[in-house]
Order: structure tokens, then sequence, then C-alpha cells
């Protein structure tokens, strides 16, 4: 017989009776053909031998008995047809730690197969079953290729890839497993094609470590936990590595970048489905990284998508729907991104964001959901990019507590309470479009949320609604077709409304409660079905160049002791213009009146006689007195500060050109041309915050501020961490400080030496310039910093030297100066200082050097401090202190220069 083929057989005549004595007698490149029956022995190959049941699969079987039925030592052989059986489930059946050996059409239980070491096996049509606690087992570098086979009727894992295996696998079927389906743990990495695993009762794939598996078209269906759970570093690239390094059969499938520029990789899946699962479908955490693209995740028993701890998740044309939860919830530190993702028929939150974490959606839509469709807590972030919400019971979009929205052309409908509601939080809402809402936009809260070009139309409540001592700042917008009212300003709020139209609404077009103080401009109200615009009682605000028309009550109510003015304001084509309440007491200036039936409203330039509705010349001097006082008083105070002689001459010059503008102005005359922003140029310690808090004032007591509040911010306020953070950064730090001051400490910062064009810092320049344009008659801008710094500031941006025409420069405080202050401080905290010691203190600080570390003013009152600890130690030795020593701070008491 040919050496080249032996056969197998129990009872033959010229055949071996055992396959070890035929493997043995076997060349390599033998072919051994082995007649059915069952053969009780354990097989090792280490050579190219190739063993094929005569009959066909399922006619032989290979019954280990204890040990291994199968070890492949190495070689390229094939085993073919053969049924493997291992007689100890804790050990492997098959173990194949080298070469290249082929098992076709095969049949393995009692026991793992197990790929280890550098082995390459191609598994091919092949059965796993009852192998007990891990099915297919593939670890150290193996490069295993499993095609078009089953596992089945596991205890625990039915694939295990760990370590540095990377196998290809397509077309395996996994099911009736008592744990997950798929493990990919430690460094494993493959690629998983057109697999189906279902039935299982913990997740069907796991991903854990540094794993990074692609999985292509798979489907995960129907088990008892969760779909796919992601957790460890999974996914995330070593430092260091580049794109892609290291997926082995995924190599390059990864996305390059995410919502926050961590995603050069991750645990990929395209094109899979995972359905009806008991948990969670899609559970991301710790520092994970996840993308999918092109999935479909539907029927979770919990929320669709959840990511927490660290993680990230992309997701890219896939959808979420009919999850027992929210679709996506993202939590702790997490980092989301969803491009043209649909999330539908969530039995929670469309979208659920907290803690920390921040979001991304662009194109996407969120439809029918139970609770609200997006949903903002803690300090969350989220951004909204061409996004449609529909059909919830609750809020389209709600932001709550510390969290940020960011929404850009996105359309919100059918929401039964709320379009877009912020009870608390931050909003920025450019081109978005509310309809079909209960209210269309309700706002509460310290912040101040933007709203710019939106249109919010058919509400069955109030188009865009205030809370108490709100504030907003709504511009170029349009509210249509409510039934109640078109704006409500509830008690004490004070938004900005600019350019907005207000038309066709059931109640009044505009609301005022008590004590509000709104300041609108060019804003249109017609065909409300009550008063155009009604002011209750105890209402205030500023209306200028705005208009009313077509009203079914008279166009302006104004409620007892409510006193709006109107500037350059049109009523026309109405029956009446005006109704008053007791006490009301409205401010009219210029104001115009056409076609109107019934008239209360004084003429423009009518002034021959006091009108009941215009202040009497004893209000107008009462309060020209009021605000010279306050203003006399500020300057007082700016004249006692210690030294910035150059400071206190340059600010009383601003103040006299001010008090012309505002005199010109009151004549009718053109004002001169005026910056009010400033430079303010000068070391550590020199007084640059206590100034700008002084000019903010003095501003409003000029009537040129409507606040003159103080908001002090840096780099860290003003910048983003990511590309599309910084400008919502900057604008939200911003809104603040309209209608006072926006002090930048230390503004070159925005520029740092040597970054050129690389940095956000020039994004934050850019976007203030505009703001600075858009809002140049409500806030003052000053930017400080060390004069050698500031002029790379101001040249960062061609934009900043027109708008910075004028720096004050504040010296450092001569040694006089800096005794005063400690005087200052003494005098405050009811200490003496004698003669002597004021002396030693003008020695301290001729000698203490002036170098980076000097503080000014910083330094003096630091020195103070230091004075009162000697004093302190000293007093506590005397046996009977006098009330004169507990008083006086004498020369010991002063530090030597030279002291740390």
């Amino acid at each position: 017989m040919s050496t080249r083929l032996l056969r197998v057989s129990s009872r033959g005549w010229g055949a071996h009776h055992t396959l070890g004595s035929a493997v043995r007698a076997a060349e390599p490149g033998a072919v051994i053909s082995v007649q059915p029956g069952r053969y009780a022995e354990n097989i090792v190959l280490d050579r190219g031998i190739t063993l094929v049941a005569e009959k066909g699969p399922g006619t032989v079987t290979l019954a280990g008995g204890r040990g291994i039925a199968l070890t492949v030592l190495g070689g390229a052989g094939e085993i073919r047809g053969i049924d493997v059986q291992g007689g100890d489930p804790d050990q492997p059946a098959v173990s194949i730690t080298g070469g290249s050996t082929l098992l076709t059409q095969c049949r393995i239980s009692g026991g793992r197969l197990l790929v280890s070491g550098d082995a390459a096996p191609t598994v091919r049509d092949c059965e796993l079953g009852a192998t007990g606690a891990i099915g297919l087992h593939l670890t150290g570098d193996s490069r295993a290729v499993v095609e078009q086979s089953s596992i089945s009727d596991v205890d625990a894992i039915g694939l295990l890839v760990e370590h540095g295996a990377a196998p290809v696998v397509s077309g395996l079927r996994i099911s009736q497993v008592r744990g997950s389906g798929l493990l990919v743990r430690a460094s494993a990495r493959g690629g998983y094609t057109d697999c189906e695993i279902t039935g299982t009762s913990a997740a069907a794939v796991r991903v854990e470590d540094d794993a990074r598996p692609l999985l292509r078209n798979c489907r995960l269906t129907d088990g008892h936990a969760q779909g796919l759970t992601v957790s460890g570093r999974a996914g995330r690239l070593a430092v260091g590595a580049g794109a892609g390094a290291g997926a082995g059969a995924g190599e390059g499938e990864g996305e390059s970048e995410g919502a926050d520029g961590v995603m050069a990789d991750g645990v990929t899946l395209i094109g899979c489905e995972i359905a009806r699962t008991g948990g969670t479908g899609v559970q991301v955490g710790e520092q994970a990284v996840l993308v999918l693209r092109d999935c479909r995740i539907a029927e979770s028993g919990k929320a669709g998508v959840l990511v927490g701890g660290e993680a990230a998740l992309r997701m890219l044309d896939g959808s979420i729907s009919d999850s027992a939860d929210s679709a996506l919830a993202v939590t702790g530190s997490a980092r989301a991104e969803l491009r043209r993702t649909a999330l539908t028929r969530a039995a929670a939150n469309g979208v659920f964001t907290a803690c920390t974490a921040r979001l991304a959606l662009h194109g996407c839509t969120i439809t029918d959901t139970a609770f609200t469709a997006v949903h903002l807590a803690g300090s969350a972030h989220a951004t909204l990019r061409d996004c449609e919400v529909r059909g919830t019971p609750q809020h389209g979009l709600r932001v709550t507590e510390h969290a940020l929205l960011d929404a850009q052309d996105t359309t919100v409908e059918a929401a039964e309470l709320t379009g877009i509601t912020v009870e608390g939080g931050d909003l920025t809402a450019r081109r978005c479009r509310i309809s079909r809402t209960g209210t269309g936009i309700s706002l509460t809260g310290e912040h101040r949320p933007l709203i710019d070009d939106c249109e919010v139309d058919t509400c069955t409540g109030t188009g865009l609604e205030l809370g108490e001592a709100s504030g907003a700042l709504v511009v170029d917008t349009r509210i249509r077709g409510t039934r109640s009212a078109g704006v409500l300003i509830g008690e004490r709020a004070a938004p900005w409304l600019s350019d907005c139209e207000i038309s066709d609404t059931g109640g009044s077009g505009l609301v005022l409660w008590a004590g509000a103080r709104p300041r609108l401009r060019a804003v249109t109200v017609a065909r409300a079905a009550k008063n155009g615009v009604y002011v209750g009682d105890g209402g205030l605000g500023l209306f200028a160049d705005c208009a009313i028309t077509a009203t079914g009550y008279p166009a302006l109510y104004v409620g007892a002791g409510a006193a709006p003015v109107l500037r350059g304001c049109r009523i026309h084509a109405t029956d009446e213009d005006l109704k008053l309440a007791e006490d009301a007491a409205p401010v009219f200036e210029h104001c115009r009146v056409e076609d109107v039936k019934v008239s209360s409203l004084p003429e423009q330039g009518r002034a021959a006689a006091p009108s009941p509705f215009a202040p009497t010349s004893a209000q107008v001097t009462a309060q020209v007195t009021s605000q010279e006082g306050d203003l006399e008083e500020l300057l007082d105070e700016l004249r006692a500060l210690v030294g910035l002689e150059r400071v206190k001459h340059d600010v009383g010059t601003l103040v006299k050109l001010m008090q012309m503008v505002r005199r010109r102005t009151e004549a009718g005359l053109p004002p001169p041309p005026l910056s009010r922003h400033l430079v303010f140029a000068g070391n550590s310690g020199t007084g640059k915050t206590t100034v700008a808090r002084l000019y903010g004032k003095i501003l409003a007591a000029l009537g040129l501020l409507s606040q003159g509040h103080l908001v002090e911010t840096d780099r860290g306020d003003l910048v983003g961490e990511y590309i599309g953070h910084t400008a919502p950064k900057t604008t939200a730090v911003f809104r603040r400080a309209l209608g006072g001051v926006l002090f930048i400490d230390e503004a070159y910062a925005l520029v740092p030496a040597g970054q050129g064009g690389s940095d956000f810092g020039l994004e934050a320049i850019a976007t203030l310039v505009k703001l600075m344009e858009d809002h140049r008659d409500d806030v003052v801008v000053i930017v400080a910093g060390y004069p050698d710094e500031m002029s790379r500031f101001i040249d960062a941006n061609p934009g900043l030297a027109s708008r910075f025409a004028r720096t004050l420069v504040f010296d450092d405080y001569e040694a006089a100066d800096l005794v005063q202050i400690v005087e200052d401080n003494a005098r405050r905290h009811r200490y003496e200082l004698p003669a002597p010691t004021c002396q030693a203190l003008e020695a301290y600080f001729a000698a203490v050097p002036r170098d980076d570390r000097f503080g000014n003013g910083r330094t003096a009152r630091q020195l103070f401090q230091r004075m009162t600890e000697r004093h302190a130690r000293r007093v506590a030795d005397l046996d009977t202190p006098t009330t004169e020593d507990l008083l006086t701070l004498v020369p010991a008491d002063v530090p030597n220069p030279t002291e740390a």
C-alpha cells in the first residue's frame, strides 16, 4: 500500500486498525481514509496529514477519553468529516497550537476547540456543541479563519478570543449559550462578518480590556441580556499608536475622528443588527471607544444605547427604535456623536444626557418618544445640527440644572408640553423651527439664552415664555399662530428682543408682568386677537422702533403703576391705540399713530403742554439730578484710589466726552465718534479690576449701560476643548455681560506665543469681535494684561485695533503709594501705624525686588497680613499687653525684604 494513502478500519483486512498506527506510519502529505466507526484514541498530528471520513461526515467518531482527543502541533493537513468527542469538558476536545490545518465538516463536543500559539487553522462548515464552558477558544497570537460554522449548547462563552489573537470569522452561528456568545478581550482583534448570535443568557457580544474587533453585517438577537457591551479601554488606541494600528482583519475600518477628537479607531460595527435584547441594546463604559456604522438597534429591553464613564461613541447612518427605556443615554463624562441616525418610539426619553457628558447630534431624527425627546441634566453639553424632533407628550428639547444646549437648524414638532424648555441651564438656538407644540419656547433661570433667527408657530399655548427673573436675547425671530399670548415675560424678567415679529396670536401679542424690564427694538406685533402689548401692573421696559398693528383690543394696555418707555414706535390700522389703568405712567417719545379710529396717544412732537403720558419737568429734573449724584459719588470713589494718576485723568476725560455725547443726543445732534471699549495695560496688582468695576458703574450712571455690572473672565472660560466648543462658550460668557462690562484678564493668553493659527483662542477672538459689533450699544469690553503682551493680542485680529482704540496704562505703584495702601488696610482693620513704622515700610518697598513676582497692591496687602502675624506673635509673649500694644504695629513687625 502506498504510504501516500492509508486506510483505517477496525475490522477490515489490509488496513490499520487504529488511527494512531496510521498516523505513525504516514508521511507528510499522506491521506488517511477512515472507515465508519468509533475510535477511542488520543491523536497527535505534528505534520501535514489529511484525516478524512471515507463514507462522509458523521460516520467516524474520535473519542478521546480523559485526554485531548485531537492535538495538532503543526503542519498544513486537513481533517474532514470527523466527529471529535472530548472526555472532559474542562479540557479541550481539539487543541491546535501550530500550523495551518483545515478542519471541515467536523463536529466537536465534550470539550472546546482551542487554537493557541501562532496557529493559523481554517475551521469550515463545522459544528461545536455541548462543549462545556467554551465552544471555540482562540488565544495566543493565533490567526484562525472560521467559516460557515456553528456553536451551540455552551455553558458560558460561545467564542472566546483573547490575548493577541486576530481571527477572520464569517458566517458563524452562535446559539443556546448560557453566557455570552462572543467575548473578545485582552488585546485581541479580528474581523467578524455575517455572523449570527441568538438566545444568549448574558451579553451577546462582550468586548473588554484593550480589544478592538470589527463586526460587519452581524445579527445579535433574542438574547436575555445586553446585545453588545464594550468596556475597559476597548477600541482606544494606545498612546503614540497611529490610526488603525493593530486592527488586524479590521484595520482601516475605524473612524478617524469623533466628537472630541479621540476616536482614532474604536471597536467597530458596520451594517449590524441588534434586536430583541432582554437588557440594553448597546452598553459602552469605562474608557472604551465604539463606532457604529449603518447599524440597527431595535426592541431593547432597557435603553437602546447607554454610554457612561469616560467612554466615547460614534454612530453613523443608523437607527435606534422601540426601546423599553431611553433610546440613547449618555452619562458620566462620556462623549457621543450621532450622525444621520433615527431614534424612534422610545418608551422613555429619546435622548437623555447627564453629569458632564458631551453629545453631538448631526442630521438625526428623534420621533414618537414617551417622555421628553431630548433631556439634558447635570452639567451636560449637547450640540444639535440639522435635526428633527417630532411627537412627544412632553417636551421636545429640555435643558435642566447646569446643562447647555446648542441647537442649530433644528425642527421641533408635535411636542404637547413645550417645544424647547430651559429650567436653569443655558441655550443657544439658531435657525430653529418649533411648531404644533403646547408652549413654543419656555425659559427660566439665571442665564441669558440666545434665540437667533428662529420660528415658532401653531402653538396651543404661548409662543415664547420667560419665567420669573429670567433673561434672554431674542434676535430676528418670528412667533406666529399661537392660541394664547405670543410672548409672555414673567415678573422681574429682563429679556432683550430685537428685529422680531409676533403675529396672529389668539391672546395678546406681548404680555409683561409686574417688574418685568424687557428691552425691545424693531419688534413688530400684528393681528393679535387681544392687545398688541399688555403691560401688567408694575411693568416696565423699553420699546424702541416697534410697530403694533391690527389688534382686536387696544393696541397697548398699561396696568396700574406700570411705566414702560416707547421710543419711535408706530401704532396703525387698529380701532384703538391705548388703554390705561389708574396710575399708569407710560412714557412716549417720537411715536406715530396712523389709521386708528380712537386715539389717546399724543401725536409726534406734541410738547406744548405737559402730557399725562410724558414725564413732567420735575420728574426729568429729579432723574437727571439722581444720575448726576450717583456719577459724582463714583468719581469721588475713583479719585480716592491710591496712585493711578494717569488712569484717573484718562477716565475723567472719557466721562466728559460721554456727557457731551449724551447732551448732543438729547439736543438732536449727531454724537461724535466714540469707542467705549478699552485696553488696560499694567502689571499685576495695579488696580485694573477695581477700575473696570467702577467704569461700568460710571457708564450706567451716565445712562450708557443698563446695568453696569462686571463679568470677569479669562481664557479658560472662553476657549473650548474641541472643535465647535469655543463659540458657544464665548457667547455664553458674553451674554452674561450684556448691559455691563466684560473684563477679560490676561487677554493675551488667547493668542499663545508660537501657536500660529492652530489655537482655539483665535476662534474666541473672532467670536468676540462679531458679538461686539452686534451689541455695540449694549456692552463694554475691557481687555487687560501685561503691557508687553497686549500688543500681540491686538494684532491677532484686524477687527481689534478699531474696537480698542484707547489704552489706559496702569503704572506700578511708587513706594509711598504702597505705604498708603498698607495704611488704608490698617485703618480698615483698626491698627495704628506710627511714623517710624511708615518709614520702615517705605524702606521695605524701596528695597524689595521689582521682578515678575512683584504684585504691586497685592504685595502691599500681603505685607500687611504678614505684619499682623508678626505683631500677634510679638504681643503673645507679653504678660499683660496694653490696648496700645494691641493696636500698634511697630517697625519690628515689618519683615526684612529678603525674607521669603
